[in-house]
């Protein structure tokens, strides 16, 4: 069965970095576009950013452009959200999720918090 599984989340002031990881498994992870997703506390759930099956065309949202890249290894079924300059409005639960057919995969979710 289709796994995702996020870690790195954490804690860290403003201007400060982290770098999530989705540890994948039960599919073929090479084939599939990638997501991030986020969920604001009392906000609905947002894209982030998206990684094509090769890694050669990402996409970002406004917020997040040149501050986080995303990124992946096919050799390891991993996909990475590297985050830098955080800002306290980037505090939320972080989701990779992976689309296959009609069918959305989320993993469990990864927290950060932006704070003083």
């Amino acid at each position: 069965q289709v796994q995702l599984v996020e870690s790195g989340g954490g804690s860290v002031q403003p201007g400060g970095s982290l770098r999530l990881s989705c540890a994948a498994s039960g599919f073929a992870f090479s084939v599939y576009t990638m997501n991030w997703y986020r969920q604001a506390p009392g906000k609905e759930r947002e894209l982030v950013a998206t990684i094509n099956n090769v890694g050669s065309s990402t996409y970002y949202a406004d917020s997040v452009k040149g501050r986080f890249t995303i990124s992946r290894d096919n050799a390891k079924n991993t996909l990475y959200l590297q985050m830098n300059s955080l800002k306290p409005e980037d505090t939320g639960v972080y989701y990779c999720k992976v689309q296959r057919g009609s069918s959305g995969y989320w993993g469990q979710g990864a927290q950060v918090a932006v704070a003083t």
